[in-house]
């Protein structure tokens, strides 16, 4: 069967705007020093381009996507990438840190909004049953970033400036602009309640389950992840080097995963292939934990964990936009959107257990907080599998 000519056009370009996204949200942290001795700032400071960039997606991209709810899907997606574009050239031009984090903003708020929004698009333009494998076409483009656009754009930045890597990816803004106007067709308005309705999804128990799954799921591996590069170096006893081209091997094994975890989620249902890939996801960060000090099984794992941590997400989006569908019809966009807010709320919170144990030198031990968010996230997802069985007939299980 030829898969990829049941792809709408459309659906990539999707995945062009989700990589200049990846590299934008990214690109910073391999320019971060650079940055900082440009602009004059201490280097902690320069990091809140980073975790103010995530505040603002968590928090801005509901509030963006309700004001959105009531108008075309396409119009809304070329005004969202006009944004991000403009949020890169800000950045770029910046002469002042409080100007580069206003670009940021600016973009940040775009692209949790295209995600959430265009989330949803991809989803309409799949065959029937394949949304799952459309969604992971659309994020592949942001996993892509991480293999080809951020490493790239990090040995461009630390050579020739960081602001060319930005201009860059303003350039590649532009084309995804072209894209979406030629290939994203005109969609029929999906029903799309008033605010309040929409609102009203955050009391819905399923949407804050699901809420809970994405959050713990995917933030359980930023705890040891956000010091990947000194894990690698001061406990594994890698170089500097090997380290980098690690990240690469790491990136590659998300690309993988993305597109397995979309296909897992179409054949076996977002439910089962999540609940599989936690497991998996725990048995690899307690295997992390236990062999950090051996550099061999660290390369396996590093693959793996890559695979299996990002492999979740079109699951995770899967299962927002069914729930959705199913307890709040008329606020599925806002549902979306709030999904993104808790992949981010994730990273947040992986980020603030790993720092804590960091500060307390106990860097060998962040994947075990990563195993206690796994353990955690099997709650609100046995609870939501457990609701689905109750409410669908026998007969039509299969």
């Amino acid at each position: 069967m030829n898969h990829g000519a049941r792809t709408h056009p459309g659906v990539w370009a999707l995945a062009v705007t989700a990589f200049a996204i990846g590299v934008a949200e990214f690109i910073v942290v391999g320019v971060l020093p650079s940055i900082a001795h440009d602009l004059g700032v201490p280097l902690a400071r320069a990091g809140g381009l980073v975790g103010l960039y995530a505040l603002a997606l968590a928090v801005g991209t509901p509030i963006v996507v309700l004001g959105l709810a009531h108008l075309p899907r396409k119009p809304v997606l070329l005004w969202l990438v006009a944004v991000f574009l403009a949020g890169n050239v800000l950045s770029a031009l910046s002469t002042s840190y409080a100007m580069l984090l206003v670009g940021r903003i600016v973009t940040a708020i775009a692209h949790g909004s295209f995600f959430a929004i265009g989330a949803t698009v991809a989803a309409r333009l799949a065959p029937e049953g394949q949304a799952s494998r459309a969604i992971a076409m659309m994020f592949a483009g942001l996993t892509l970033a991480m293999v080809i656009g951020v490493p790239l754009g990090s040995l461009i930045g630390n050579g020739l400036g960081w602001r060319v890597p930005l201009h860059a990816v303003a350039a590649l803004a532009a084309l995804a602009l072209l894209a979406t106007a030629l290939w994203v067709p005109k969609l029929s308005m999906p029903p799309a309640g008033k605010a309040a309705t929409q609102l009203a999804a955050l009391r819905q128990p399923a949407i804050l389950s699901m809420m809970a799954v994405t959050l713990l799921g995917f933030g359980a591996s930023f705890a040891a992840f956000t010091f990947v590069t000194p894990i690698l170096t001061g406990i594994t006893g890698f170089t500097t080097n090997i380290a980098s081209l690690l990240l690469v091997v790491f990136g590659a094994a998300t690309l993988v995963g993305n597109l397995t975890g979309g296909r897992l989620a179409a054949s076996l249902g977002w439910q089962t292939a999540l609940r599989r890939m936690l497991v998996a996801l725990l048995v690899t960060l307690v295997a992390l934990a236990l062999l950090m000090p051996y550099k061999l099984p660290m390369v396996a794992l590093l693959f793996v964990w890559g695979a299996l941590a990002f492999g979740m997400s079109p699951g995770f989006q899967a299962g927002m936009l069914t729930t959705a569908e199913r307890d709040a019809p008329r606020a599925v966009d806002f549902a979306s959107a709030l999904n993104i807010s808790a992949f981010n709320l994730g990273i947040t919170l992986g980020e603030t257990l790993g720092s804590a144990m960091v500060a307390r030198d106990h860097m060998a031990l962040t994947p075990w907080a990563g195993v206690a968010l796994v353990v955690l996230a099997q709650a609100p997802l046995a609870w939501l599998v457990r609701r689905s069985s109750r409410s669908i007939p026998v007969p039509a299980a299969g």
